[in-house]
């Protein structure tokens, strides 16, 4: 069996002068996930300092497996709640990707 945990993240670099207007729709993504059971509860940060610039989001999320981290992967792909929002937050996007990390051992 494998104990490595693995982390879903997704990195979203919005345009700086729709902030609020980004972040609300990040709010109702929240609220999402306290109430409703099956959505992922993930961490949310925006950076302080390093690489990414300030107008950043970062969610990110651990799995016991890459095969739940797929598994919600898949779930967020097909729920049209998260649908939704997710058509409506995409607009202000400058840049939006996904990164997997696995655990490492040593």
């Amino acid at each position: 069996m494998n104990d490595t945990p693995y982390k879903l993240r997704f990195v979203q670099r919005f345009q700086e002068g729709k902030r609020s207007e980004f972040l609300a729709l990040e709010r109702k993504f929240q609220e999402l996930e306290r109430t409703v059971p099956e959505f992922p509860k993930g961490r949310r940060y925006q950076p302080y300092s390093g690489r990414e610039p300030a107008n950043t989001l970062i969610w990110e999320c651990e799995f016991p497996t890459l095969e739940a981290l797929q598994e919600t992967v898949r779930f967020l792909e097909g729920d049209p709640r998260h649908e939704r929002l997710y058509k409506k937050q995409c607009q202000y996007f400058q840049d939006a990707y996904m990164e997997i990390y696995r655990g490492l051992e040593l």
